[in-house]
């Protein structure tokens, strides 16, 4: 990527309670990438080719149904946003973040890092649903998308704050001077991030080249003190909504960035040198292969489904075909763990029909109890964590 390193001197800070190197000044070279707008990129035709390949398969992933199953898009989404989280190092078991959303659905405390992941699929949730059908695509978007990230967090104070300050990624806590990276000065990012919203609102690219480049650029403009990351993410979703290869659900690309975190951080750092179309080539494959795996579970999610079916099908006095049970059982993918409340809420039918049908479900194995009390109760979907696991292990 074209830029400019900028030579700055970080001030001695003698008050500074630090070693007493970090207490000297030094100098330090701060990179200011060039505008997307004059960004000129030439693909080979194998590379054209690929990323032609991956958006088919992003198209074809989507084109297993739409409105009709957001219980399912519900579940890739999220997927998604946990992985989008695992990058930065944020990982919480998959049946304890099932247990910790659910409380968090019936308004209940849970653990400061299941806050931080629960509220990354909120900013998601916002990114795709909201910001990505906006006319024009605008910084005010993006901040939106970070304060939702950030203000359950023990960051909250920063929520949504574009940095007045200089940052850098490496090196020590005290001063940016020996960093690996250190992003452009704060006074260099309204004219960046200007730019970078006119490259979302624009088609000229496809998509994937788009979302490649707009999602590297906002990692090297590093627009806030916490948060980049997960942020920058969301805005692939955003462009992949935005231009109709993702109408319905997201391929999701986090969960091949986590599982080789250290090539992903490489394929940024290329990028701010010679290797963008390298970057490019890498995202594609990337988003190809999350695209794949996103088939492959879904039609594992399905199957199981079915197989729930079958065990109502089975009990010896199996539900009316109006009954609130099979309604349940499609909606199970968006909720691993359901209480009472939350089928209310989700169905939209009597408390009392849906007693009998969370009743019925357990009868048949499809539901398994959490816990015994009269209270507070939390019914798991059989199997469902299993295979979600297995898709954040490798195995989907």
């Amino acid at each position: 990527m074209p830029g400019t390193l900028l030579s700055r001197i970080w001030a001695s800070d003698p008050t500074l309670y630090a070693p007493a190197r970090y207490r000297r000044a030094c100098r330090y070279h701060a990179f200011v990438p060039a505008d997307l707008a004059s960004l000129a990129v030439h693909l080979s035709a194998d590379l054209a080719g690929l990323i032609a390949e991956a958006e088919r398969a992003v198209t074809q992933l989507n084109d297993e149904g739409g409105a009709a199953l957001a219980p399912l898009a519900r579940l890739l989404l999220r997927t998604e946003s946990i992985a989008s989280s695992k990058v930065e190092g944020m990982q919480v078991g998959v049946r304890e973040l099932a247990r910790a959303e659910a409380r968090s659905e019936s308004g209940m405390k849970t653990g400061t890092s299941a806050v931080e992941i629960l509220a990354n699929i909120d900013a998601m949730t916002l990114a795709v649903d909201h910001a990505a059908d906006s006319e024009w695509f605008s910084e005010a978007e993006i901040v939106a998308i970070h304060k939702r990230l950030l203000e359950p967090s023990p960051q909250h104070r920063i929520a949504g704050q574009i940095r007045s300050a200089q940052n850098w990624i490496g090196g020590n806590d005290y001063t940016p001077c020996g960093a690996d990276f250190v992003p452009p000065p704060p006074e260099r990012i309204d004219g960046l991030l200007t730019d970078l919203c006119a490259s979302i609102n624009d088609d000229t690219l496809p998509p994937l080249v788009q979302a490649a480049l707009v999602h590297a650029q906002f990692e090297t403009i590093h627009p806030f003190d916490d948060g980049n990351g997960r942020t920058g993410r969301a805005l692939v979703h955003v462009i992949l909504r935005r231009r109709g290869v993702a109408p319905h659900f997201l391929p999701p690309i986090s969960l091949i960035f986590a599982r080789d975190r250290d090539r992903y951080i490489n394929g940024l750092t290329q990028f701010r040198g010679a290797g963008v179309v390298t970057w490019i080539e890498q995202f594609a494959t990337a988003t190809f292969s999350a695209a794949r795996l996103a088939q492959n579970f879904l039609a594992s999610v399905k199957q199981l489904q079915e197989g729930w079916r079958q065990q109502l099908r089975a009990v010896s006095a199996p539900p009316r075909a109006d009954s609130v049970a099979w309604t349940i059982i499609d909606l199970l993918p968006a909720h691993p763990v359901i209480s009472a409340p939350m089928a209310v809420a989700a169905t939209r039918r009597a408390k009392s029909r849906v007693y009998d049908a969370i009743e019925q479900l357990a009868k048949a194995g499809v539901l398994l109890p959490l816990s015994d009390g009269a209270r507070n109760r939390w019914w798991e979907a059989d199997g469902l964590l299993a295979l979600i696991q297995q898709l954040e292990d490798g195995k989907g």
